[in-house]
């Protein structure tokens, strides 16, 4: 095992539920995707594989993919160099947009910006968050409805650092961003200074516990209901009285569930959008 080496999951599927899976695989780990016709191959760190993850994996498509509705895909995992996984990601890149006014880009792939657009230039190298899947857009498209101008923001689950850039861009006057993965650390550091954000970003490797003092106007969460279900009440802490909390990565189907946790929470719902089976919600502090 090196440093240098990368994990491919390869399956047959059918592409109408490739966003679905995309999704699901990049919470379960994976970090990057390409997609050639039926064909799926999901990329991370070999460091990061083991036979363990490799049955929840598993067991995870049975149940997003019961028999009676799409065949079990063909699983067949191989170890690749990281020359092949580079060449292989840069191809599947392409400018984006992440509203109908964002554009997103990474360098190696030119973009004309039109009248009125904004470009992120974002270079994913690895970290899940390119524009590409409903829930960052969900979540994109939440932000600029609620953004006021210079607030204070936090990043949970930073990834690439494009919702905290795009933050910026929009009139945040600071954004905490923070991943537990030290990948995401690293690309959303690399992004900001791409977007020239560095100055009014901070940038941490961690979770809750290495966000400094203070309330936020606007919280970002862009991660799995399991994860989001335990940081909902300290989230709750830590908003302004009339700040929004914005939860995306979830799906359609956690609705109710989604619902009652606000609740719990004293978090009253402002908003939904929904994209395909993903459902995005802003929240704020419950009336008394």
């Amino acid at each position: 095992m090196t440093a240098a080496s990368y994990i491919q999951l390869e399956l047959s599927v059918d592409p109408a539920v490739v966003d679905r899976l995309t999704a699901l695989l990049s919470q379960l780990g994976f970090e990057g995707f390409w997609e050639e016709g039926t064909t799926l191959r999901c990329y991370m760190s070999e460091t990061r594989w083991s036979e363990a993850l490799a049955r929840e994996i598993e067991a995870t498509i049975r149940l997003l993919l019961p028999t009676g509705t799409h065949p079990l895909p063909a699983m067949r995992i191989e170890r690749i160099a990281d020359q092949n996984w580079n060449e292989q990601w840069e191809r599947s890149i392409q400018p984006i947009h992440l509203t109908s006014d964002v554009v997103v880009a990474p360098t190696w792939q030119p973009y004309t910006v039109e009248a009125g657009e904004l470009l992120l230039r974002i270079d994913p190298k690895m970290a899940f968050g390119t524009g590409y899947h409903e829930s960052t857009r969900l979540a994109a498209v939440l932000l600029r409805a609620y953004l006021k101008p210079s607030a204070e923001v936090l990043d949970l689950g930073t990834g690439t650092g494009i919702l905290g850039i795009l933050a910026v861009k929009s009139g945040a006057a600071h954004v905490v961003a923070v991943d537990i993965d030290e990948w995401s650390f690293l690309n959303a550091n690399e992004n900001a200074r791409l977007n020239d954000s560095a100055d009014r970003m901070t940038i941490l490797q961690g979770g809750m516990e290495v966000v400094p003092p203070g309330r936020f106007s606007l919280i970002l969460a862009n991660i799995q209901l399991t994860v989001i279900a335990g940081l909902l009440r300290e989230c709750r802490e830590r908003l302004e009285e009339g700040g929004v909390l914005i939860l995306s990565g979830l799906l359609v189907a956690e609705s109710v569930e989604i619902a009652g946790l606000l609740r719990e929470s004293d978090l009253k719902v402002l908003e939904e959008r929904v994209e395909d089976e993903w459902i995005a919600v802003a929240a704020t502090h419950e009336s008394p």
